[in-house]
């Protein structure tokens, strides 16, 4: 009875710390992803109609009841798909309907548990209220999500069959691997999203790290979780007990691995006592040539979705997503007429490619005197940089960009406006970039300044510096 009090306090106080902005934060990124699955699946639809309706009217001139036999029923069945987009999607289930989403699964329980606590509702109705709204947009995203699955398998065997039927028409390769490169990317695309949709801000990360400590909270998983309903956990577990019965009933029509063994050695014949050897090289050898195709095409699902062409991906990516900060610094030593410098330098790139980025950036001299005996800090300067990146081999990359510098001490902005007093740089060379974090990567940049020698006074052609990007 003590134990049960105890648990309970300490499901309480768990309860009582998960924050209110967590409910807001699942509704809105709810919303924001299923407003992208939509809009991104109505193009997908879209285009995919548009190029069937191309082909049916190529085809109609050499073929005109073929024509109409492939592509009008697909065509009224792409706008059906269309317009049921936008509306109600099928109700959301707990089967597992398509992929299992692990992620999706543990915020929807995580929500259906929090409604059933009356601890953590109260009596306040304004939190009974936006605990609704976010399991239902949850929810919405689930059906919206499975929608967006079945339109997925619909275009990879539509694209499939017409890729048969057509197969006498030399005439229409490339309108099939423009209907291939739209099926593959529209699945890469729903597969970003999810992937996105997974990153969790603070108040849900620690919503989250509070129930998973609760044993209400995990018994209530084990009972009504996707995975549950799909290997019946509730019956097998969840602290109820299980008769030998049940149990058998449940593992019914489940090989063993005994049985396996024994249905090989069956099958291998008079394979002897190396027969189960044999078996595992081979087994070895289709593993690594499965995990090879798996690194070469690590965004399809099966073989159906594996492209015949070379995917982009960095087309799936948004504006954003492409976007890649950083900054560096580089120093300069003293000379006749320059005191020590040091180049802090801000910047962006845009991957325009998976080897390759362009970006711009601004950098900022510091002076800091002629010596250990005259330290003095100064403005000395700023920089304007453009740069190209691009992947040689491994961690090694080329560099190359333009920069225009202003190398005259300034005491503020009116002086920069002289443009006789900017120089201009021509920058080629390495880069080496290397991990310092999951989300940050350093650089180090070795360039030769080809411009350098028609500097007056001459600068020091060959520039070293240190970075990072993020």
């Amino acid at each position: 009875m003590a134990t049960r009090c105890v648990a309970q306090d300490s499901t309480l106080a768990a309860l009582q710390q998960v924050p209110g902005k967590y409910l807001s934060e699942v509704k809105g990124k709810s919303k924001k992803f299923e407003k992208k699955l939509t809009s991104r699946t109505d193009k997908a639809l879209s285009r995919f109609q548009k190029q069937e309706e191309k082909m049916q009217r190529k085809l109609a001139k050499i073929d005109s009841v073929a024509a109409k036999n492939i592509f009008t029923r697909s065509i009224d069945s792409l706008g059906a798909l269309k317009a049921n987009l936008r509306g109600k999607t099928a109700k959301y289930e707990k089967a597992l309907n398509g992929q299992y989403n692990g992620y999706l699964d543990t915020l929807t329980n995580s929500l259906s548990f929090l409604k059933d606590s009356k601890e953590f509702l109260g009596k306040s109705k304004e939190m009974k209220d936006k605990l609704n709204s976010s399991l239902q947009s949850v929810k919405e995203l689930q059906s919206k999500l499975q929608y967006a699955e079945q339109v997925k398998a619909y275009i990879r065997e539509r694209r499939q069959l017409l890729k048969s039927q057509l197969s006498q028409y030399t005439a229409f390769s490339k309108d099939l691997q423009k209907l291939n490169k739209e099926a593959y990317y529209y699945a890469q695309q729903i597969r970003e999203y999810k992937e996105v949709f997974k990153d969790r801000k603070k108040a849900e990360a620690k919503a989250l790290a509070l129930l998973q400590k609760t044993k209400a909270f995990n018994n209530f998983m084990e009972k009504n979780s996707q995975l549950a309903s799909l290997f019946n956990f509730n019956r097998m577990g969840g602290g109820s007990g299980m008769s030998s019965a049940d149990l058998e009933q449940s593992l019914a029509g489940l090989q063993t691995r005994t049985q396996v063994e024994q249905l090989i050695q069956q099958r291998m014949g008079g394979g002897g006592p190396n027969a189960n050897a044999a078996v595992s090289q081979q087994m070895e050898a289709a593993r690594s040539q499965f995990n090879e195709l798996k690194k070469n095409f690590p965004d399809a699902d099966n073989a159906a979705e594996m492209p015949d062409f070379k995917p982009n991906e960095m087309k799936t990516k948004s504006f954003l997503q492409r976007l890649e900060f950083g900054g560096n610094v580089q120093f300069q030593r003293s000379s006749k007429y320059f005191p020590t410098t040091s180049d802090i330098a801000g910047q962006v790139a845009y991957k325009f490619h998976k080897n390759g980025s362009a970006g711009m950036g601004v950098a900022y001299k510091v002076g800091m005197g002629t010596g250990w005996d005259n330290i003095a800090i100064s403005h000395q300067g700023v920089g304007f940089r453009s740069f190209v990146d691009w992947k040689l081999k491994g961690t090694f990359f080329m560099n190359g960009g333009y920069e225009q510098n202003y190398n005259v001490p300034f005491g503020n902005f009116n002086d920069l406006k002289n443009a006789d007093t900017w120089t201009g740089s021509g920058l080629i060379g390495i880069s080496k970039k290397y991990k310092i974090s999951s989300k940050m990567k350093g650089t180090a940049v070795l360039l030769y300044d080809f411009l350098a020698n028609t500097h007056v006074p001459r600068t020091d052609p060959i520039k070293f510096r240190l970075g990072y990007n993020f």
